[in-house]
């Protein structure tokens, strides 16, 4: 049961209400991604501009594809810039833009909640797997 002051804040029917709902739950669906919450907390990126290589180290289990399709999902979704430098070898750097930015509060309150609560989520789970 949602708790009156609880029930202000949140408003489920928005993404209803919304003039494009499946763009909504499309982008809440690539923001979900666990790449995406991790490349864009990466402290790398944190920090300013990042290289490829830097973040690719700083993302704990990502494969070179998977960090180069989520980079450019981020790019595209105009989350971080990627600038390349004409150099040989080419040098390429991202960086968290404005939008992406603004994204860094509520992704980490949803790291903070399950960092948090894993334990009673585990708990939950092999009580359910024990039925």
């Amino acid at each position: 049961m949602t708790t009156p002051r609880l029930s202000r804040l949140l408003d489920p029917a928005a993404i209803g209400r919304s003039s494009d709902p499946m763009a909504v739950r499309e982008l809440l669906t690539k923001i979900g991604d666990k790449w995406t919450i991790f490349v864009i907390l990466s402290p790398d990126l944190l920090g300013g501009r990042a290289r490829f290589s830097e973040l690719e180290r700083s993302v704990p289990g990502i494969f070179e594809r998977m960090l180069s399709t989520t980079l450019k999902s981020l790019e595209r979704d105009g989350l971080v810039i990627r600038e390349v430098f004409p150099e040989v070898p080419p040098r390429v750097e991202y960086e968290i833009t404005d939008l992406g930015k603004s994204l860094l509060r509520p992704t980490q309150g949803l790291v903070d909640w399950a960092k948090d609560n894993w334990e009673e989520v585990r708990k939950a789970q092999s009580q359910y797997d024990a039925r």
